[in-house]
C-alpha cells in the first residue's frame, strides 16, 4: 500500500512540480525500492542541514525507465536529478545529456567507490552518476525448508541442483513455492533475469557480427528449463512477478527459494520478513560452463544537463551517497540497513562484515564480469544488458513475448522466433548487419 501511495503521489507531483518549483527546492525522480523508500524517510534531515527542500517521484521500475529516457532525450526538464543505472549511464554521459561528477569535494571521496561500481558509472574515465547502492544477484532461501527437504545448499549450486531443491520444497497445501523469480516483462526486469540466466547456459544476445542468438539451442534451454521450474515450484501468476512482488512473497514466507538482486537481503532479514531468522544465501547458480548467472547493476543519481539546480542536486547527491548518509542510516537503522555495494570502505568495516549477507553480497558484485559476460565472445559490455542505445527497446519487446510463454499464451519456440525477428529488424534497421 505504502509504495502504490507514493508512487501516485509521485505521478502527481510530476504534474505539478514541473510548473511550479520553489528556488530552493530539487525534484528526483526515483524507483520504488525499499532503499529509496527508507532514503525519502531522511530527506527531512537533508533540509534541515542545506534548507534544500525535495521534492519526490517514485515510480514504479518500468515506468521510471520510461519516464527519466522520455524526459533526456526530449530535454523536458522535469526533474534535477534522476534514478538511473549502468545501462543508461555511460550511454547518456557519452551523448553529453548528463553533467559530469568530476568536481565533487574532497570529504566525498570518491576514490572510496567500489571500481566495479565507479567504472559502470563512467564514461571515457568520467564519473556521470553517484552509486547509492551497488548490487549482484545471489541465491535467498529458506533454511528450515532446505532441511526439511533433506538437502544441504552448496555455496556455488548448480541449476540441476536449484530445480531439484525447488521440487522437493514446494508444498502447495500451505502455500509454498520452492522457487520464486522474475518473469514481469520490462528489459530490466524479468528481461534482466533470463539475461543473466542465459549466460550460464552458454548463450549471448548477439555474435561477434552482431546477429540476434535467439534461434539457438543455448536459448532454447534457457528459456525451457525456466519454464519448466517455475511451472513445477513457482507461484501462480509468476509471468507477471517483478522484483517487488517476489519480495512481497518470500517475506510472507511463500518462497522456498529466490534469485535475485543482493540489495534484497536487508529486507528479507528485516523486521517486515516473517522468516528472517531462517535466511541463507548462495551465489547465483551456474551449469559448469564457466559463467555464473549472476548480474551487476547500481541504482545510482544523476543530474541531467540543462537543470537550473546543478549545485543544488550535487549537494543532494553528496549528501545521499557519502560516507555521512550509510553512518547515519546504521546509527538509526542498523548495519543490515545501509545502502550496500557502493562504498569500500564499507567492506572494510568490521561492524559491516558482521552482517551475514555482507561477504556473500561482495563475492557476488566481484565475480560479475560485463567485460566477459558470456561463455561465447560477444562485441557488447554489460550482463543482463548489452550496452547499445537499441537493446532497451528490443528488449522490452523480447521480454513481453517471453512473459506471455510463460503464461501459456503461446509456447516458448513461439516467444523465441518472435524475439529473434524483433532483434534481427532491430539491429538491421540500426545497420548493425
Amino acid at each position: 500500500m505504502t509504495l502504490h501511495f507514493r508512487a501516485l503521489l509521485g505521478a502527481t507531483a510530476l504534474c505539478s512540480v514541473a510548473t511550479f518549483v520553489a528556488a530552493d527546492s530539487i525534484t528526483i525522480a526515483t524507483v520504488n525500492n525499499g532503499d529509496m523508500i527508507r532514503m525519502q524517510g531522511y530527506t527531512d534531515q537533508f533540509t534541515a542541514e542545506t534548507g534544500i527542500d525535495v521534492n519526490w517521484v517514485t515510480l514504479e521500475e518500468n515506468v521510471l525507465r520510461q519516464r527519466v529516457t522520455t524526459d533526456i532525450t526530449t530535454k523536458g526538464g522535469q526533474f534535477d536529478i534522476m534514478t538511473i543505472g549502468m545501462y543508461e549511464t555511460p550511454i547518456w554521459g557519452k551523448n553529453g545529456w548528463l553533467v559530469p561528477l568530476n568536481d565533487l569535494s574532497a570529504d566525498y571521496d570518491v576514490g572510496d567507490l567500489l571500481p566495479a561500481m565507479a567504472g559502470g558509472l563512467s564514461y571515457d574515465g568520467t564519473l556521470y552518476a553517484a552509486p547509492f547502492y551497488g548490487e549482484s544477484s545471489m541465491v535467498m532461501y529458506r533454511t528450515d525448508l532446505m532441511e526439511k527437504a533433506g538437502l544441504t545448499m552448496p555455496e556455488a549450486p548448480t541449476w540441476t541442483f536449484i530445480r531439484e531443491a525447488a521440487a522437493k520444497m514446494t508444498d502447495r497445501a500451505n502455500d509454498i513455492n520452492g522457487i520464486c523469480l522474475r518473469g514481469k516483462a520490462g528489459w530490466g526486469e524479468g528481461g534482466a533475469f533470463i539475461t543473466a540466466m542465459s549466460n550460464s547456459f552458454g548463450a549471448r544476445w548477439f555474435d561477434e557480427n552482431w546477429k540476434p542468438q535467439f534461434d539457438t539451442q543455448q536459448w532454447a534451454d534457457t528459456v525451457n528449463f525456466f519454464k519448466g521450474m517455475m511451472d513445477e515450484s513457482g507461484p501462480t501468476g509468476y509471468a507477471t512477478n517483478g522484483f517487488n512482488e517476489n519480495l512481497s512473497l518470500f517475506q510472507q514466507g511463500k518462497c522456498g527459494m529466490w534469485i535475485d538482486a543482493t540489495v534484497a537481503a536487508s529486507f528479507v532479514t528485516g523486521a517486515d520478513s516473517t522468516v528472517a531468522d531462517s535466511v541463507g544465501f548462495a551465489l547465483a547458480p551456474d551449469n559448469g560452463l564457466g559463467k555464473r548467472s549472476n548480474w551487476l547493476w547500481a541504482w545510482a543519481l544523476a543530474i541531467p544537463a540543462g537543470t537550473q539546480k546543478e549545485a543544488e542536486a550535487k549537494q543532494f547527491i553528496e549528501w545521499a551517497t557519502g560516507k555521512g548518509y550509510i553512518d547515519m542510516v546504521a546509527a538509526k537503522e542498523g548495519w543490515a540497513n545501509v545502502p550496500p555495494g557502493a562504498r569500500t570502505s564499507l567492506y572494510a568495516n568490521p561492524d559491516y562484515q558482521a552482517v551475514p549477507f555482507s561477504k556473500m553480497t561482495l563475492d557476488s558484485i566481484l565475480s560479475a564480469d560485463p567485460l566477459h559476460p558470456t561463455v561465447d565472445p560477444v562485441p557488447y559490455v554489460g550482463i543482463q544488458f548489452a550496452a547499445i542505445p537499441e537493446f532497451a527497446g528490443i528488449a522490452t519487446d523480447v521480454s513481453q513475448e517471453f512473459s506471455n510463454a510463460y503464461a501459456g499464451q503461446q509456447t516458448v519456440e513461439e516467444a523465441l522466433a518472435k524475439a529473434q525477428a524483433i532483434a534481427t529488424d532491430a539491429m538491421q534497421a540500426a545497420g548493425y548487419n
